[in-house]
């Protein structure tokens, strides 16, 4: 540290003592030098001796600051010096002819082996050849067992007497029309005796009830029920429960939509109060919204029967009574009272027999007596404990049906 003193000597203010800028080391011979060239004596490595031996004191100074300041960076540096001899050591080593042209080849067949892979994951599939798009390979169809059919109908007597089914008759449904505006143009002809004395209401056994049309498309019906028609009915003296057409919609979502009637096994129609006796098709599709089966019914009252758009089949239609004429001989026929006797359907329907059709009766009305269907049904049965919508006795039979005849 004595060059230290020499260079603060002779000043007061004392800095810190920098490392000096310029340092000189010994350069250790190459492993592979020849020995002449390390025996021989040069003046260059006598300059440098020289010159090494004159800053010792220097150099030593500077080494021992730095290992003072940074440990780590000393023994990183020798780390350094210690690989990149090793690594000088081998790159200096001679190789063999043999050994680089085994080292190239290996190389080449790496090289070819990425390109080969690099086109197998960028490659187009192949095309499929015309046996494998004509064979077993090709997608096939849905079979047409498992396409849902249409419910066979039987239309002839014949078919109606040997095919037992369930027969179900809507009793004192509340289907009546109500003329909300008239046209100004000439009146236009009767609809056939289908509404009432005073020409507001549509249904059966009126008189005089004919239509007005106009340039507009004529006269505005809608089907009286007891959310719209609430004064109407309240002038006209009648009880606001005995318009519930919704009970009627109810019956017909449930029974259609049931498995019985997609397999073929049933036969809806409706009876309204009026006397106006339905026929429904099993095929037909009633609409889900009360506003539009106003829609629809209106429309077959006035027109006494609704085709499908597609064909020329009568989804609705009006027919004669009774509704004994369109029954089969052997149909038994029985109405579903609450007053009668519980039968579990389980243990009733076998003793009906089984080449016979069942024809039920259901009150499609709010409250009333059920002896609308007493001159003609051959029994009456209740089949629950409790009072059951009209809806939901319909579903119960079904489902009794369903289970004895091996409906799933």
């Amino acid at each position: 540290m004595s060059s230290n003193e020499e260079y603060s000597s002779g000043e007061e203010d004392a800095q810190m003592p920098e490392a000096p800028t310029t340092s000189y080391r010994t350069i250790a011979p190459l492993p592979n030098a020849s020995t002449s060239n390390t025996a021989s004596p040069s003046p260059v490595a006598d300059q440098d001796t020289s010159m090494a031996s004159v800053t010792s004191k220097n150099a030593t100074s500077a080494n021992e600051y730095a290992e003072a300041s940074s440990p780590s960076m000393s023994r990183s540096t020798s780390f350094t010096t210690a690989s990149a001899s090793r690594a000088s050591a081998n790159a200096f080593t001679p190789r063999s002819p043999q050994a680089q042209a085994a080292a190239q080849a290996q190389l080449a067949s790496q090289q070819q082996q990425q390109a080969s892979s690099s086109r197998s994951r960028h490659a187009l599939p192949a095309k499929p050849d015309a046996e494998t798009v004509s064979g077993t390979q090709k997608r096939s169809r849905v079979e047409p067992s498992l396409n849902p059919a249409l419910p066979k109908v039987p239309k002839t007597t014949v078919e109606k007497e040997n095919t037992p089914r369930l027969i179900v008759v809507l009793e004192q449904a509340c289907l009546e029309t109500y003329k909300l505006s008239s046209g100004s143009a000439t009146a236009g002809p009767s609809m056939n005796g289908w509404g009432s004395g005073s020409g507001t209401m549509g249904g059966a056994g009126g008189s005089g009830g004919g239509r007005r049309k106009n340039k507009e498309g004529g006269d505005k019906y809608a089907l009286l029920n007891c959310d719209d028609h609430q004064r109407v009915l309240a002038k006209m003296g009648r009880d606001i429960a005995e318009a519930r057409p919704d009970i009627t919609h109810q019956c017909l979502l449930t029974l259609l939509d049931s498995p019985l009637n997609k397999s073929g096994f049933l036969q809806v129609y409706i009876h309204t109060a009026k006397g106006v006796l339905i026929e429904v098709n099993p095929h037909v599709r009633i609409p889900r919204t009360f506003k539009r089966f106003s829609g629809l019914m209106v429309q077959l009252l006035h027109k006494l029967s609704i085709r499908s758009v597609q064909g020329s089949e009568k989804l609705l239609k009006v027919i004669r009574n009774p509704v004994t004429d369109h029954f089969p001989s052997n149909t038994h026929k029985i109405t579903l009272s609450h007053n009668a006797p519980v039968q579990r359907l389980s243990t009733y329907l076998p003793t009906v027999p089984k080449d016979h059709s069942i024809a039920v009766f259901v009150g499609a009305m709010a409250h009333g007596a059920d002896t609308f269907a007493d001159g003609i049904v051959d029994e009456k049965i209740s089949i629950s404990e409790y009072s059951l919508s009209a809806s939901v006795a319909c579903g119960k039979f079904c489902c009794g049906l369903e289970e004895f005849w091996g409906v799933v």
